[in-house]
């Protein structure tokens, strides 16, 4: 296998590539406010009602906002992921094969072995490519040839490293 694409200098495409890098790694966050938030809710209600008196009321409340402040959290570092990144737009490229996936961007390149790929997920705009359990990078769907994109997803699931959605 053989693939290799051009990435042109769109200012929105890093600001893509942080948001869902920024997505997957600030998931946890708004699950944890989540709960936090729910359970805050929760004592308040509870605090509230005959028997509890005002004494638990301390308690709950920064719970409850630390819970919301922790929701917000992602969505407001996606924001400035996409802001900030704006400004890295250069020319770049992808050139993937049996053995690693070689990215250039601008003066600079990287590469990612195979072996050391944990897996890849699949998200609606992008494979991201996982190394350690860590998100590491990504490959743009969009800028692939449909030919391209299919050798590679059957790769990928011949390896056993695709994630479905």
């Amino acid at each position: 296998m053989h693939i290799r694409f051009d990435v042109p200098a769109d200012p929105d495409y890093p600001g893509r590539v942080a948001a869902a890098l920024s997505r997957v790694r600030l998931r946890r966050y708004g699950q944890v406010g989540a709960v936090l938030a729910a359970l805050g809710a929760v004592g308040l209600a509870a605090a509230r009602g005959p028997g509890w008196g005002e004494q638990l009321t301390p308690l709950w409340i920064p719970m409850l906002v630390g819970g919301l402040l922790a929701m917000l959290y992602a969505p407001w570092a996606r924001w400035r992921a996409r802001r900030r990144s704006g400004r890295y737009a250069v020319e770049g490229s992808y050139d993937i094969t049996d053995e690693n996936i070689m990215m250039r961007s601008g003066s600079e390149s990287g590469g990612i072995a195979w072996e050391g790929v944990d897996q890849v997920r699949d998200t609606t705009e992008f494979w991201i490519v996982y190394v350690r359990g860590n998100p590491a990078t990504v490959i743009p769907r969009d800028l692939m040839s449909a030919q391209d994109a299919e050798t590679l997803r059957a790769f990928l699931a011949e390896r056993g490293l695709l994630q479905a959605r």
